[in-house]
């Protein structure tokens, strides 16, 4: 075990969060391409745009599950996460060379179906970055301590993950996505491979903690992670619907009708960058400068669902007041506050809850969190805005959702303070 990793140092928190900043790189470009090159490029409509996305949900039920429970068991390549790293990492970045080329791919195979290919490339992307996002989550409680450090290890994650995040958005808005989905093929492929070399895996993760002398196993609190999953799913319902189908908010409220579909192409395309980095901004500051320090002071679970209420408020807003750019760019940095902890805190208050030997498994379980509500919205959610003539009813829906989510958080308790006292969401005193 290397110095660095011994000792904790900020300069393995940054490290150990790459091949997770890499997964995420890649769906960043995923986000900001996908529906825009189906659409402007391929000619998709919004409702088969629908269909190619949920390709990656199903790819997560499997490869999040599978991947999870194997790589707990298994011990290759001098790992048990870093195989599955490595694999995942290459072919993402592979994959990521197809996106805008799914037109040739077609060609030269004879398929004869764009539709048939698209979600051929999407799905094999989202497993690979699934076969790879597993590993990377899981491998920061692998090799943390329990409490601040893994706290730390999580919102660090977030902070480098969303940097880059941000990184791609600016240069799908400034050089255009094209030259984004090759610096990403860079990013992922790099990000996902060297820091794997430098990182020491624990052979077996039954034993003591040596930081702290915490047993590493402990019974699973299975209610509560049901409470969590269902907190998390419910707030994924709501990102997922912006996510996939903020586009048709865009084309109907910034562009008059007549508008060449040139520049309602280019346009949106830039106006959805913009949007994301915003987002993203937001989403990368405040976990290690912002969330952090208030987790110390009142806890990861009320920290969580206030700043997810937060979002809830920031989505009702856009519905209700965003008929510019600026006002929606202005809307989605409050969106972001929600979006930072989305990504972060979860890991952190799930990990907490579990039998440590079998992290793998229960990353892989939360996932389901993540990846079930993203069906839900590509298959039923989507029939709804297909069919809505105010595409407002978008944000509506997210905002509902991030609501019901905030609301279920107040059910999860976690352990705070020297003495280990369990303590509940709900605020203290609350008499009714």
């Amino acid at each position: 075990m290397r110095d660095f990793q011994q000792k904790l140092s900020n300069s393995f928190y940054i490290l150990m969060s790459l091949p997770s900043t890499a997964m995420g790189f890649a769906l960043s470009i995923q986000i900001s391409a996908l529906s825009w090159l189906l659409t402007t490029r391929y000619g998709l409509d919004i409702h088969e745009v629908g269909f190619v996305w949920a390709a990656g949900p199903l790819a997560g039920i499997f490869g999040q599950v599978i991947i999870g429970v194997i790589s707990d068991k298994v011990w290759f390549w001098g790992g048990r996460r870093r195989p599955f790293v490595l694999i995942g990492g290459t072919l993402a970045a592979a994959m990521l060379m197809a996106l805008p080329n799914i037109d040739v791919i077609n060609e030269s195979l004879g398929i004869g179906s764009l539709i048939a290919v698209a979600i051929g490339v999407a799905l094999t992307l989202d497993l690979a970055i699934n076969v790879s996002f597993n590993p990377t989550r899981s491998i920061i409680a692998d090799v943390t301590p329990e409490g601040a450090a893994r706290t730390k290890g999580y919102t660090w994650m977030q902070t480098i993950s969303g940097m880059f995040g941000v990184l791609a958005y600016v240069i799908g808005a400034t050089a255009g996505n094209d030259i984004l989905i090759w610096v990403g093929v860079v990013v992922v492929f790099v990000f996902s491979v060297v820091p794997m070399f430098f990182i020491t895996e624990r052979r077996t993760l039954d034993a003591a903690d040596s930081s702290d002398d915490t047993p590493r196993r402990r019974k699973t609190e299975w209610g509560q992670l049901m409470r969590i999953y269902l907190a998390h799913g419910a707030s994924w319902v709501g990102i997922q619907t912006m996510f996939v189908y903020i586009i048709a908010f865009i084309q109907q409220k910034f562009f008059a009708p007549g508008t060449e579909q040139a520049l309602i192409d280019s346009g949106s395309g830039q106006v959805i960058a913009i949007a994301f980095a915003v987002l993203n901004t937001v989403g990368f500051v405040l976990p290690a400068f912002v969330l952090e320090p208030i987790v110390e002071r009142i806890g990861r679970v009320r920290t969580h669902l206030l700043c997810v209420a937060t979002m809830a408020a920031a989505y009702f807003g856009i519905a209700m007041f965003a008929a510019t750019p600026m006002s929606l760019y202005v809307l989605m940095a409050f969106a972001g506050i929600g979006w930072a902890a989305v990504v972060s805190l979860p890991f952190a208050i799930m990990t907490e809850k579990i039998d440590q030997g079998r992290t793998g498994f229960f990353m892989g379980i939360f996932n389901l969190s993540v990846v079930v509500p993203q069906l839900l919205v590509s298959m039923l959610v989507g029939t709804v805005i297909l069919h809505a003539e105010d595409k407002n009813v978008i944000f509506l829906i997210s905002g509902v959702s991030l609501a019901l989510s905030a609301i279920l958080w107040t059910t999860v308790s976690e352990q705070r303070g020297a003495g280990g006292a369990r303590v509940s969401a709900a605020p203290a005193g609350s008499g009714h």
